[in-house]
C-alpha cells in the first residue's frame, strides 16, 4: 500500500470538496441568513485536513496501483460523508443524523431525517442539493480530469470507482479525456434542466437546486413534499425527461453529442429494456389502481412515481404508499433493477439483468437440447462466459448482502414492511421506502441509521469495491 501516495491524493481531493462550500457559502451571502459562520467553519477545517494531508506528502510521485485504488474510493467516499456533514452538526443535528444526511447526500440515495425542510436557511437547502450533484457524477471523475496537471495517474481510480459495463469502455483513447466529455455532458444536462424548470414555473432558486438533484438521480428537494409541492404537470414532465436521461448510460449520450450518433438509442438492448421495464411496470400498476379506484385519474401520479422509482432519484408527487401495497413493492423491484449502465442511477443495473435472463434462457434451452451450442447475447453482442459467471457473483453476493443488512435493521425493532423497504431503498441509492419511511428516515433509531448508511456506500459503490477490503488476501502482498 502506497500509503504517502494515497495521502496526497486525499488532500488535493479534500481540498477540491472544499473548495464547493463557496458556493452556499455566497448563497448565504446573497440571502443573508444564519449559516454564513457555519459554512465559513466548514471550508476552513476541510480545506485545512486537506492541504495538511497535501504537505506532509507532497513530492511523492508513487505510481498508485488496482488495490490504491479500491482503498482510495471507499475510504473518500467514507470521508466525505464525514466532512460533508459537519455543515448538519453544526445546525444543530445529532452526530448520526448528520452522518446519515451527508451519506445519502452523497451517494445521490435521497434518504432524509429533516421533518420540516423548508425551514432550513437557503444555503443549507442549497448546500444538500449540491452533495447530490458531485455525487451524481462523483468527485473522483472530477479529480481524474485534473490528475494529469497535477502528476499523478487516475486509471486506477476510474476503474474502482466506475463498475459495471463502462469499467474497460473508454468513451475516448485517454482516461483523462473520457472523464472531461462526462462532465461536460453532465453540467450541459444540469444547466438545460435548471433552464427547462425555470420556464415551467419554477423560481430561479428551485430550478437551480431541483436541476442539481435531478441530473444526479438524487432526489432531494427544497419542500417537504418533493415535487408535488408545485402541482405542476410541466414541471413533473421536465423531471420525468431527465430523470429518463440521467439513468440512462452517459456512453449513449457521448455517442449522440460529440458522434452524432442520436439513433444508437433506439439500437441499444439495455436502454430499450430499461424503458420497457419502466412501461411494464406502468401498465400493471395503472391496472391495479383502476380495479382499487375505479378509475384512471391517478396515471399522472403513476407516471411520475414509476420513472422516479425504477430510475432511483426518489422524487414523489403523492404518497404512493398510500396506493395498494402490491404497488409500492412492484415499484421497489423496479429500483432493484435501476439504471443502466454507464450512469449516475442505482441499483442492479440492467444490463446485468439483461445477462441474468439471457444466461437462464440458455441454461433452459440446454436442459431441452442438452447438445446444443447456446450463447449468451445481448443485442447482436456475445457475452463471454466469464462476465455471465461475473454478474452471477455480483447479485449473489448483492442478495446475501441485502440479507444480511435486513437482519440487522429488523433487529432494531422496525416491523418487515418498513425494514425491507429501507435497506432497498438505501442499498439501491433510491431514498423513499415504504411504512415508517415512506416520506423520512427520523424514526429509525442510531444503529438502524448507521446500517442504512452502510447500505448507501455499499450500494454506490456496487458493493465488490467495498467488499474486497474485508478480505485478507486483498491485504497480503
Amino acid at each position: 500500500m502506497n500509503l504517502k501516495a494515497i495521502l496526497n491524493l486525499f488532500g488535493i481531493l479534500l481540498v477540491l470538496f472544499s473548495v464547493s462550500f463557496m458556493i452556499p457559502i455566497g448563497v448565504s451571502l446573497l440571502y443573508k441568513d444564519t449559516s454564513l459562520n457555519i459554512f465559513i467553519t466548514t471550508f476552513l477545517v476541510v480545506a485545512f485536513l486537506g492541504l495538511s494531508f497535501w504537505y506532509f506528502s507532497k513530492g511523492h510521485k508513487q505510481e498508485l496501483n488496482t488495490n490504491d485504488g479500491f482503498i482510495i474510493i471507499t475510504l473518500f467516499w467514507l470521508v466525505l460523508a464525514l466532512a460533508g456533514s459537519i455543515p448538519f452538526f453544526l445546525s444543530g443535528m445529532t452526530p448520526i443524523d448528520s452522518f446519515f444526511e451527508a451519506m445519502s447526500g452523497i451517494t445521490t440515495t435521497g434518504a432524509t431525517v429533516i421533518t420540516n425542510i423548508s425551514s432550513l436557511d437557503e444555503s443549507l437547502l442549497i448546500y444538500r442539493q449540491l452533495l447530490q450533484w458531485m455525487g451524481g457524477m462523483g468527485l473522483i471523475v472530477l479529480a481524474i480530469a485534473v490528475m494529469p496537471i497535477l502528476g499523478i495517474g487516475g486509471g486506477q481510480l476510474y476503474k474502482a470507482d466506475i463498475p459495471g459495463a463502462m469499467n474497460d469502455q473508454k468513451l475516448t483513447p485517454r482516461i483523462t479525456e473520457t472523464a472531461k466529455a462526462l462532465w461536460i455532458i453532465y453540467f450541459g444536462l444540469t444547466v438545460l434542466c435548471a433552464a427547462l424548470y425555470w420556464l415551467a414555473g419554477m423560481n430561479t432558486f428551485d430550478a437551480i437546486a431541483h436541476s442539481l438533484s435531478t441530473v444526479s438521480i438524487g432526489g432531494f428537494s427544497t419542500y417537504d413534499e418533493s415535487i408535488g409541492h408545485f402541482n405542476s404537470l410541466s414541471i413533473e414532465m421536465v423531471c420525468v425527461f431527465f430523470m429518463i436521461v440521467s439513468a440512462s448510460s452517459f456512453a449513449l449520450h457521448y455517442s449522440a453529442i460529440f458522434k452524432g450518433r442520436a439513433l444508437r438509442y433506439f439500437y441499444d438492448p439495455e436502454f430499450k429494456f430499461f424503458i420497457s421495464i419502466m412501461g411494464l411496470i406502468f401498465f400493471v400498476s395503472s391496472i391495479i389502481l383502476f380495479i382499487d379506484l375505479g378509475s384512471f385519474e391517478s396515471q399522472r401520479n403513476i407516471l411520475f412515481q414509476v420513472v422516479s422509482i425504477v430510475s432511483t432519484t426518489g422524487f414523489t408527487t403523492t404518497d404512493y404508499s398510500a396506493w395498494p401495497t402490491v404497488i409500492g413493492f412492484l415499484l421497489l423491484i423496479g429500483a432493484f433493477i435501476g439504471g443502466c449502465s454507464g450512469s449516475v442511477g442505482g441499483g442492479i443495473k440492467s444490463w446485468r439483468i439483461l445477462i441474468m435472463l439471457n444466461h437462464a434462457k440458455k441454461q433452459l434451452i440446454k436442459i431441452i437440447h442438452p447438445n446444443a451450442v447456446v450463447s449468451v447475447k445481448i443485442g447482436t453482442k456475445v457475452v463471454d462466459s466469464s462476465v455471465a459467471e461475473s454478474v452471477w457473483g455480483f447479485f449473489s453476493i448483492y442478495v446475501i448482502s441485502f440479507m444480511l443488512l435486513l437482519f440487522a435493521l429488523l433487529a432494531t425493532g422496525l416491523d418487515f414492511t418498513t425494514a425491507f423497504s429501507a435497506i432497498g431503498a438505501c442499498l439501491n441509492n433510491l431514498g423513499p421506502g415504504l411504512g415508517e419511511v415512506s416520506s423520512n428516515y427520523s424514526s429509525v433509531t442510531s444503529i438502524g441509521k448507521g446500517v442504512l448508511a452502510f447500505g448507501m456506500i455499499l450500494g454506490r459503490l456496487e458493493i465488490f469495491t467495498v467488499l474486497v477490503l474485508f478480505m485478507p488476501l486483498f491485504w497480503r502482498r
